[in-house]
């Protein structure tokens, strides 16, 4: 299954470690360079009580402290400098390197036809991922680029400049979003935003050298110094000062160049694959290349003006900043490079610029698709193709996923699907969803509905109902899907916790809950909880699948006796641990495998690493598949708990 996938995401890993040591050596380098200059500076100068005087009464023993001390202190600045960037950008992610870039939050529900094209093209592209739609900020910026920033496809967010999306049609902004989109699946983006934390802490000397340099001769600190008079050694403290701040500018250049090369060894290569995978996405090559090309006639070209564009330019489509002579500094490969990798027949030419007219039509995510229109419609029994076509395209969803998500979101009607774009709409969509068919039961979930959220709310889900009724099955967690992000943005904390206190009490007035229900109510607390409790995104820290052995063992009995008699689900339980390689585990009964379990289980198998879950969900597909047939349900339960383990699954694709 997906093997090239679960190996990209060890590559990145391995990756990581290479990055380690190129920033230590980088660090021995600046420290030694400080620790030398500290030598020098007092074989120049002898610090006394009050005044600076020419050396000549100090020693070795104290000029090798100094220095020394010099070193570890230069050493505690590149720690605490690397410690606290990583600290926030845990806590903000990726929506605050979106927002330090000047980025707008786009809303979901906007009418702007351009925002809109932009909304539809990642909407589709995300839900044939089988990822939540991320957030999208616009950067007011001329140039044409994007980014991908998050550490895992539950919390990534996009940006997108203002050139983008106004200059490139429709199918070369598709290459552009799939492109980040295999950032997203393959860990590039999650190596991405720890670079950024990490090469942080080298950087700020130079930043600490123009710092001093800036505020002591601009803010009056060098005038009181000057007026001291040399007769009291306040020539010597210019000169000091000015020796110090220029010294840490210059040693500080070793952080930069070693940054940049650090940000080109990871990402120049991971820059060529994704592009490929664009083309696997879309299965259009010209739209990338085009998008490419466009960038190098474009006169702004994919340059971004903001101040912190620098730290950030390895997460861009395009190269973003000052490249240094010759591409030295360059973050990524050549555009000729790139665009010839695509379209070796390229004439070399490069097209100009011009802004294109907006997608006309409020559905244009099914623009190009409307003489191929399949049927999502069936019943839960429909005829789906194997799930380990599914499986399979981890990481790689193709064009045809990307085909067949744009009809499920047509096929929902418009009137929910523009609810569910917007916080408010968002809420009522998501209480239909879990309104039970029985119509006792639906009574009693009204009443509770009625009792727990307010009068508007509850008149919109009267009205959404019929339709949300008729949405089809497989169509169920894509539109979730299309919630979050409203939900997402509710306003305040107290929002977010009334929507979760009436969420709840409607899944008590079922006085049931299946394991489907269950596993889209986790996918929902998954996405929207980090968002409003600030947990710390989850790090992968187990890699010996034996160690959860237990855990295990509950979830593939759950997944077993799902709408199983007791002797099918022995055989699907049977299939489920041949391929974990562990058959001495036995089936628990439900007492056992119940919810409360299975939660606990599922939140230690997700830090398991990326090939050790791949096992896990692996056996899930073979305990579903052991009775030679699958359902809508037992697909999008193991799309469910795929999700939780963070390895989104595109759609199961309808066989031919």
């Amino acid at each position: 299954m997906a093997t090239s996938f679960y190996q990209r995401q060890a590559d990145a890993k391995k990756n990581s470690s290479k990055l380690i040591a190129m920033f230590i050596l980088a660090v021995v380098l600046i420290v030694v360079s400080v620790s030398g200059v500290a030598w020098f500076l007092q074989k120049q100068f002898f610090i006394g009580e009050t005044k600076l005087q020419p050396s000549g009464v100090g020693n070795d023993q104290r000029e090798l402290t100094i220095a020394i001390l010099a070193g570890l202190g230069t050493l505690c600045l590149i720690a605490i400098g690397s410690a606290f960037k990583i600290f926030q950008l845990r806590r903000g992610g990726g929506t605050l390197v979106a927002e330090s870039l000047g980025g707008r939050r786009l809303a979901n529900s906007t009418t702007n036809p351009d925002h809109r094209k932009l909304m539809n093209v990642v909407e589709e592209m995300a839900i044939a991922s089988g990822m939540p739609v991320p957030p999208v900020f616009i950067l007011d910026e001329d140039g044409i680029n994007a980014f991908a920033a998050g550490y895992s496809p539950s919390d990534a967010v996009l940006g997108v400049t203002r050139g983008c999306v106004e200059q490139l049609p429709r199918n070369e902004l598709q290459g552009v979003i799939a492109h980040e989109f295999s950032h997203i699946l393959n860990g590039d983006m999650r190596l991405s935003i720890k670079l950024m934390g990490v090469l942080h802490g080298i950087l700020l000397l130079g930043l600490t050298g123009q710092f001093i340099l800036r505020n002591y001769f601009w803010f009056g600190s060098g005038t009181r110094s000057r007026r001291r008079g040399k007769s009291e050694g306040g020539g010597g403290v210019i000169i000091l000062i000015l020796a110090v701040s220029v010294s840490a500018i210059i040693i500080g250049s070793i952080g930069v160049l070693f940054g940049n090369l650090i940000k080109a060894a990871v990402s120049r290569q991971r820059e060529f694959l994704a592009d490929a995978s664009a083309v696997q996405f879309t299965r259009d090559s010209s739209g990338i290349a085009n998008a490419l090309k466009r960038i190098g006639g474009a006169k702004e070209g994919s340059q971004i003006k903001a101040s912190n564009a620098s730290e950030a330019s390895h997460l861009f489509f395009s190269q973003g900043v000052w490249a240094g002579v010759n591409g030295l500094w360059a973050t990524h490969p050549p555009l000729n490079a790139r665009i010839r990798a695509i379209d070796p027949h390229w004439d070399g030419k490069l097209p100009a610029a011009t802004r294109t007219g907006p997608a006309t039509s409020k559905h244009s995510a099914i623009s190009g698709f409307a003489a191929t229109q399949q049927d999502v419609s069936g019943s839960t029994n429909a005829n789906l193709g194997s799930i380990q076509q599914g499986l399979d395209s981890v990481g790689e969803p193709t064009f045809r996923h990307q085909q067949y998500a744009a009809e499920l979101i047509h096929s929902i009607p418009e009137q929910v699907t523009d609810n569910a774009r917007e916080a408010y709409g968002a809420r009522a969509v998501i209480f239909g969803l879990l309104m039970d068919s029985d119509p006792e039961i639906r009574a009693d979930q009204m009443r509770v509905l009625k009792e727990h959220s307010t009068p508007d709310i509850y008149q919109l889900v009267s009205k959404l109902q019929p339709l949300i009724d008729s949405v089809d099955i497989r169509a169920r967690l894509p539109l979730i899907d299309l919630t979050l992000p409203a939900l997402q943005s509710l306003s305040s904390k107290t929002q977010y916790v009334n929507f979760s206190k009436c969420f709840n009490e409607l899944i008590k007035a079922d006085k049931k809950i299946e394991l489907f229900e269950w596993i889209l109510i986790q996918v929902l607390s998954r996405h929207l909880k980090p968002h409003f409790d600030k947990t710390r995104p989850k790090t992968a820290q187990i890699g010996k699948i034996r160690k959860l052995r237990s855990e295990y063992e509950v979830l593939l009995s759950a997944i077993a006796l799902a709408g199983n008699t007791p002797e099918q689900a022995g055989v699907a339980f049977q299939a489920g641990s041949k391929v974990l390689g562990d058959e001495s585990i036995r089936l628990l009964p439900r007492s056992q495998s119940n919810l409360s379990n299975l939660q606990k289980s599922l939140n230690k198998l997700a830090l398991l690493y990326a090939a050790q879950r791949r096992r896990i969900i692996d056996a899930c597909a073979a305990a579903v598949e052991a009775d030679g047939h699958i359902t809508l349900q037992e697909a999008e339960l193991l799309r469910g708990v795929a999700d939780l383990l963070d390895c989104p699954i595109p759609p199961v694709l309808p066989s031919a």
